[in-house]
């Protein structure tokens, strides 16, 4: 009788164990099912939550302004592009590192009036986002510049104008001397030391084989700040919307034409801008808008 009772009682723990272990299985599973689904709709939420964060960060009547971004995990900012409709969109997607690995969700959220430009990600837990008006002759958009504060950029000789605006800016990990030894390098000047190289007065930025036009300085720290791809889907975005508030103005100034003639040729700038190819047809465009913008100048009534 006790050698039965015995042997019951190991047959009985090591039943208990088993269940018990598949009970702690079957919970640490569900719960990591439960975290992942819940990462998932948490990268949802973040994307969601970063384009409406950048809603109140449009200019007004600043030039440029900054702010900061601070996220308790690591995640990664995916910014993509879409140039296809009337206006095109902005794509942001996110994921976080979750369990010692990322998540992977196709949770993306999409915007019709923003214009990030960043490299195919950003990765951290602190991002900082710069915004400049882009104006072709009148404000086109608020242009977004997102990097992480693990990334450094030193602009070296870079024009005056350009070392004042980025001072008064005052973000963290962009620095006009005394940078970091880590630091992403964009000469105005050519050098031995340059990961980015930009020629100011012929309007072109390089990266490595890559070549990309510009026009205005809102443009150009687009060009710095992104990837070749994103920046030439932007561009033509933003010639999109061009072309529209062209015609837009072009109304306007019809409708006060008996009152205050003027000779503005905005339809011509709307064709140029929904004719562009890539960001070396800018300069056309450029050109066109800055010989209304003098008309605009010199009339009675300006249009905008």
């Amino acid at each position: 009788m006790m050698f039965k009772r015995a042997m019951q009682l190991p047959f009985a723990w090591i039943f208990a164990s088993i269940i018990g272990a598949f009970i702690l299985f079957l919970s640490i599973y569900i719960g990591v099912k439960l975290i992942n689904t819940g990462g998932v709709q948490a990268d949802y939420e973040i994307a969601e939550k970063i384009g409406i964060l950048l809603g109140p960060l449009e200019t007004g009547f600043q030039s440029s302004q900054k702010n900061d971004m601070e996220i308790p995990v690591s995640i990664r900012i995916y910014s993509e592009c879409d140039e296809s409709g009337n206006f095109g969109e902005q794509k942001i997607k996110v994921s976080q590192f979750l369990l010692k690995k990322w998540t992977d969700s196709n949770a993306i959220v999409s915007f019709q009036n923003r214009y990030i430009f960043s490299g195919d990600y950003s990765e951290g837990k602190k991002f900082f986002i710069f915004t400049k008006q882009f104006e072709m002759p009148f404000k086109v958009a608020d242009l977004v510049y997102l990097s992480s504060s693990e990334e450094n950029y030193c602009f070296m000789n870079a024009p005056k104008n350009v070392e004042n605006e980025l001072k008064t800016l005052g973000q963290e990990n962009i620095a006009t001397s005394d940078c970091p030894d880590n630091s992403i390098n964009i000469c105005f000047s050519h050098g031995s030391s340059c990961d980015i190289e930009v020629e100011y007065s012929q309007k072109v930025v390089i990266k490595g084989s890559d070549r990309m036009y510009f026009e205005g300085d809102a443009l150009m720290y687009a060009a710095i700040f992104s990837e070749k791809g994103i920046y030439e889907c932007q561009v033509k975005r933003l010639m999109k919307r061009l072309g529209e508030l062209s015609l837009l103005y072009r109304d306007k100034a019809t409708l006060i034409s008996n009152k205050c003639p003027s000779n503005l040729n905005l339809e011509l700038l709307s064709v140029a801008a929904g004719n562009i190819q890539d960001s070396k047809s800018l300069s056309v465009v450029g050109k066109i808008a800055e010989d209304i913008n003098k008309n605009n100048e010199i009339a009675y009534c300006k249009i905008w």
